[in-house]
């Protein structure tokens, strides 16, 4: 690690949507690295969501600020005088009548809210994260979806908002000078500090518990430490403009078949999903994030299920 990276762990960093699973992982992970941290959530005061953050307050200096992605300036303190912002929040919401509002239109305003708390705080940012999604290359091109199950409708809202949200995001870091990087996790898995809420660990986990229906959008995985590696690696990279991508390999038959294998204990369903193909329908490469000094924590699919299965236990979801 550089001098200067060094020297930054120091400095104050914001990670949006402290009440998130992958934020959540992120933030210990910056704490225990030595950064001071502020986090934003939409309601401070809802212990039973923000209660892994109280936690996480004794690892090192970690504020909670209230923000909302659908208000305008609700950013500005939590932003103010932050070196590094990664911009994690973003809606999941599955049971909803308006998809394209509640998902698609909420995730690029709340980008667009966050990149200009970023812009008026330039004196100090001097990088954005922005986790997209590997729903933005998958996606489409259309905003909803008619027809088909209910998860492939909720995919496409999401990467609809994913796809634009990383256009706006770009245009705005172009025109105002701001460096942008941007990380695209798959389906990311293991033990996090959060444990509550929608997120893609339990869709995994769905599959261990023996239902189908929440599944069938995976397309691969990583481990939730390493996806904050990720993203942590992203922001003290020497290269200004980055894609970091997990490797897309299998998809859920193969993920499935896998799983059924490995835990007999558990009932899962292995049909349903279609064929196993014999070639990945696409490979998107990590080339540039490995070469930046990124390593992967699990070096096989055994380890990372083995942290994921007890992970699902201490939710609840499997015995």
């Amino acid at each position: 690690m550089s001098t200067a990276a060094a020297d930054e762990r120091r400095k104050t960093v914001c990670v949006t949507g402290g009440s998130g699973y992958i934020a959540s992982g992120l933030i210990k992970f910056l704490l225990e690295k030595g950064y001071a941290v502020n986090t934003t959530v939409r309601n401070p005061d809802d212990e039973k969501k923000i209660s892994h953050l109280k936690d996480l307050q004794s690892l090192g200096p970690l504020k909670i600020f209230r923000a909302d992605l659908n208000e305008e300036g609700s950013f500005d303190e939590a932003i103010t005088g932050c070196v590094f912002v990664f911009l994690v929040a973003a809606p999941v919401v599955v049971d909803s009548e308006n998809l394209e509002e509640d998902i698609t239109e909420t995730n690029v305003r709340g980008t667009l809210n966050v990149m200009g708390s970023c812009v008026r705080a330039r004196a100090t940012v001097k990088r954005v994260v922005l986790t997209s999604s590997v729903a933005a290359v998958l996606h489409d091109g259309r905003t909803t979806m008619q027809g088909g199950d209910d998860g492939h409708v909720v995919a496409n809202a999401y990467g609809a908002g994913k796809v634009r949200s990383e256009k706006e995001a770009s245009r705005v870091a172009r025109e105002n000078g701001i460096s942008l990087v941007t990380v695209l996790p798959v389906i990311v898995v293991g033990a996090a500090p959060a444990t509550r809420g929608f997120n893609s660990s339990s869709l995994v986990l769905s599959l261990l518990a023996g239902e189908r229906s929440r599944a069938r959008s995976i397309a691969g995985r990583r481990v939730v430490s390493s996806m904050a590696f990720a993203i942590l690696t992203c922001h003290e990279a020497t290269t200004e403009m980055l894609k970091a991508t997990q490797d897309l390999a299998g998809g859920t038959a193969r993920l499935a078949g896998f799983l059924a294998g490995k835990f007999p204990q558990y009932n899962v369903k292995t049909d349903g999903f279609g064929d196993v193909a014999e070639e990945p329908r696409m490979l998107i490469s990590s080339e540039k994030l490995v070469g930046e000094g990124f390593e992967y924590e699990c070096k096989n699919l055994d380890d990372m299920f083995d942290d994921a299965v007890e992970y699902g236990k201490a939710l609840g979801m499997l015995p």
